[in-house]
């Protein structure tokens, strides 16, 4: 059996080295990486949504398979740079714990495994349904999710251990090391950890990594990081936190760009507006602002002031300036000009300008031995981290809040709601519940061990306090981890079985 003085090396269960792996320097940070890779969870994202679908804009858009193979090849180069760049940053990086490039690579290949069908939308439909209909005070989380997958519901060849992954690679995927409950009656502010408040009065945070049910497996795991504050990314999560900043403020301009939903016009009006008019937004009051966020400029000044009021660590008016005129130069009155046309050129034009921002913001990274509370051990510097926000502040300003997107995400969440019900009608009836579908009963008995466990070992952490209600809890938790890990066309499949629409019976319940 493995014996290792290093506890980044730790399993839930420990193994026998076999010979491929006594070859390699680190081959349980590479047994990781190949156990993510091959897993069914894995693959799923290749027909998961990132924002937008590809069966409404084309097979060049980004899914969520896609965004994890960049962020995790964003996140090797950041790792190979500051390891092995010279001065204080490299015994920073030792003192804490080190980064190792497979470890980071690890991280970002599963960090969004969790996510459910139909992306962002299809999480907050899940969480709804998980509180509302179920009771369960946590909810559904993406992270949380990935975090259970992980370490839970996906099979290597030990029963109760997950994927069975290393100490280093469970830490490197807890972007918010917490629960939910422990953000219970905090407000928001530059005091407090990014993701940690709750979004409404005694929701719980609004980000975190882990379910009370998985809860022994993120302890075990950031046994091995004790320089690490309780609360703070190890720098392998903070790496890979980064990378996906960079690939998706990127990603997602390029899935916009291409299918012709960056209007030109709106936003140069908007760039140049805030810029003309810099001085006389700036004394315009937040309610003003509120009311009248449509016309040209308001949107970037409420940018503004959201990112000083709660990043007051960074947040640097010459710096937010700077970065919207870099914006509006590279984007605005660069890419955009020229509307996608599927040609050479425009693949070309388009592939530079990415690789030039990619490459820009990689060596835009610094290493802090303590950082802000609303930071990590690495992070962008103060110039990348403004033009990232201006970055993001692109979709979620143009693309998010589009009508016609709403009205698509709104039939999304119904779907799911239907598909929730149902599944759980189903369990209900007496007469048919033999005939569900055999992994969503292995999920939900799954879900019932786990909540025991948790009444034997950590009985207050429970939300339950009887019997029926714990298998009431245990029951909504395994339908959910059940629709979680459909794929977009899996669901749309099962809702048209569910209704009694669907005439293709067989095709559309494969491997459900």
């Amino acid at each position: 059996m493995t014996d290792h003085a290093d506890p980044r090396l730790f399993r839930d269960a420990p193994e026998t080295l076999d010979e491929y792996q006594r070859l390699e320097r680190w081959p349980e940070f590479r047994a990781d990486l190949e156990r993510i890779r091959f897993s069914p969870y894995f693959s799923r994202l290749s027909a998961v949504t990132q924002v937008i679908s590809q069966t409404g804009a084309g097979m060049a858009i980004h899914n969520r398979l896609t965004h994890s193979l960049k962020v995790a090849a964003v996140a090797r180069a950041i790792a190979v740079s500051i390891s092995s760049a010279p001065g204080p940053g490299s015994a920073t990086l030792s003192d804490l714990g080190g980064c190792h490039p497979v470890v980071v690579q690890a991280a970002a290949c599963a960090h969004d495994v969790g996510h459910p069908p139909f992306g962002h939308l299809g999480e907050q439909a899940l969480d709804r349904l998980a509180r509302d209909h179920f009771g369960l005070s946590e909810g559904f989380e993406g992270n949380a999710q990935s975090f259970r997958i992980l370490t839970r519901l996906d099979q290597y060849d030990r029963d109760d251990a997950g994927l069975n992954l290393t100490a280093a690679v469970r830490s490197g995927v807890l972007k918010y090391p917490w629960t939910r409950a422990e953000g219970a009656g905090l407000r928001e502010g530059p005091e407090l950890e990014r993701g940690l408040a709750p979004t409404t009065q005694g929701a719980g945070a609004k980000k975190f990594a882990v379910y009370t049910l998985d809860l022994h497996s993120m302890r075990s795991a950031r046994q091995a990081y004790p320089k690490i504050r309780p609360r703070q990314q190890t720098v392998e999560c903070s790496v890979m936190d980064v990378a996906d900043d960079i690939a998706y403020s990127l990603h997602d301009l390029d899935d916009f760009y291409r299918a012709g939903l960056l209007n030109q016009a709106a936003i140069a009006a908007e760039f140049k507006a805030w810029r003309t008019d810099r001085a006389r937004l700036s004394r315009l009051s937040t309610e003003d602002l509120s009311g009248s966020l449509r016309m040209p400029g308001r949107s970037l000044e409420m940018l503004w002031r959201r990112l000083q009021t709660k990043d007051q660590w960074i947040a640097d008016q010459e710096a937010f300036a700077q970065a919207v005129d870099r914006v509006s130069q590279d984007v605005v009155d660069g890419l955009l000009v020229a509307p996608f046309d599927g040609s050479r050129s425009a693949e070309r034009s388009l592939a530079t300008f990415t690789a030039s921002w990619i490459s820009h913001l990689q060596k835009s990274v610094e290493v802090h031995a303590d950082p802000d509370v609303r930071s990590g051990h690495v992070n962008l510097n103060t110039a990348a981290w403004h033009e990232v926000a201006v970055l993001k502040f692109l979709h979620e300003r143009f693309i998010l809040d589009r009508p016609d997107l709403t009205v698509y995400q709104r039939g999304q969440a119904r779907l799911l709601k239907r598909l929730v019900l149902g599944f759980d009608a189903w369990l209900a009836d007496a007469q048919d519940a033999r005939r569900a579908p055999r992994r969503l009963v292995d999920l939900v008995e799954l879900a019932t061990e786990d909540m025991f466990r948790l009444r034997q070992n950590d009985p207050e952490l429970l939300d339950a306090d009887d019997e029926p209600r714990m298998l009431r809890h245990a029951q909504g938790r395994g339908i959910i981890d059940y629709v979680a890990s459909l794929t977009d066309a899996q669901a749309t499949s099962l809702d048209a079985l569910l209704t009694g629409t669907s005439e293709r019976l067989w095709d559309a319940g494969q491997g459900l």
